[in-house]
């Protein structure tokens, strides 16, 4: 075995059952499987040179570690890890409600992670959740890196991805159309005579999506021949504080704009605050549109404007794909635009 040359017996795709084992690994690495073992667990122990070469086995067949003990080390578990950005984010909170409540009926429990929009911790979960032999899991987004990707790929079970739609899916996706979300609103904005308008949004170097809307945004306003690139954003996370700043910095450098666009109701909410706060006149002075559809947007003075998205139906119905597969049948389309709907209220 130690005479073998890497990689000399093929790659074999690994599906379901066909689970690649550490022998596998040896065999690609041309070593003993205790040499591999050695260098998972104890990877001082190990030459440099030889744990570069076990590692690059270990990602091009997708091994993943089993850390189940005894008799059910093969044995799958009624587990599906939902990873999510955020777990302080209301827009996510009502995906993993929809996601629970389905699988729980169905009988399976669901382990929640967090990446913090940072993918490489993304991976890091990913590789960890995996040695635990779930079921299936559900991610969010699109935007993995490379190794996770190649990861969940030759992983074998089901894999959905939630939040936006795209061609390029693992496995499953569900989602909504982030240009087009954006653009519905920017439209709106333009159908109600405004010409003027920006769009404002909080955290967006780390939460793409919002960037996919601006961009549709963009395009809309660019479209109606109206200046298109008039934007506002900071660094820090969406709250209804960073909303009210936002607010202020826009109307400071911009007097004469007539409407605001912001990424979702939380930023738009604290700007509603801020303008009641001031006196000014919503939508008289200044109009304001969201996005998510947060039940807290009925409930301002005025009521806001947003392009609302069924959220617990995204989840809901990632669940169901999933479930679909695990009960050995095809769903009747791997991937489901789950839609959106303008919600016009007062503040436009």
């Amino acid at each position: 075995m130690q005479n073998q040359k890497p990689g000399t017996r093929g790659r074999r795709r690994h599906r379901g059952g066909d689970r690649v084992t550490i022998e596998d690994v040896a065999r690609e690495a041309g070593v003993a499987p205790i040499t591999v073992s050695r260098a998972l667990k104890t990877p001082e122990r190990v030459s440099t040179k030889l744990r570069e070469r076990i590692d690059e086995a270990v990602v091009r067949l997708g091994y993943v570690p089993n850390l189940i003990a005894g008799g059910l080390a093969s044995a799958e578990t009624r587990v599906i890890p939902v990873v999510v950005p955020s777990l302080s984010i209301l827009t996510f909170i009502e995906v993993i409600h929809g996601i629970q409540q389905t699988l729980e009926q169905a009988g399976y429990q669901v382990l929640l992670g967090s990446t913090d929009f940072d993918l490489n911790r993304e991976a890091d979960l990913v590789d960890s959740v995996l040695g635990y032999s779930p079921s299936g899991v559900i991610m969010t987004g699109l935007r993995h890196n490379e190794h996770t990707v190649r990861r969940l790929k030759s992983w074998g079970r089901p894999v959905v991805e939630i939040m936006e739609l795209g061609d390029e899916a693992i496995d499953m996706n569900v989602g909504v159309d982030n240009y087009a979300v954006g653009a519905c609103m920017a439209r709106h904005l333009l159908d109600r005579g405004y010409q003027r308008i920006a769009y404002l949004g909080a955290g967006m170097q780390r939460d793409y999506r919002a960037l996919q809307r601006f961009e549709g945004h963009r395009k809309a306003l660019e479209m109606a021949g109206v200046e298109c690139d008039m934007q506002f954003r900071r660094d820090e996370p969406s709250s209804y504080d960073m909303g009210r700043e936002l607010f202020k910095e826009a109307m400071a450098r911009r007097p004469d704009l007539q409407a605001l666009h912001f990424a979702n109701d939380n930023l738009a909410a604290g700007a509603l605050l801020e303008a009641n706060r001031r006196g000014i006149r919503v939508p008289d002075e200044i109009a304001i549109g969201g996005y998510l559809g947060l039940s807290l947007g009925q409930h301002l003075t005025p009521q806001l404007s947003t392009v609302t998205v069924p959220r617990f139906e995204m989840g809901a119905e990632a669940a169901r794909l999933l479930l679909t597969r695990l009960a050995g049948q095809q769903p009747k389309t791997p991937q489901v635009d789950i839609g959106y709907e303008l919600t016009v209220r007062e503040s436009t």
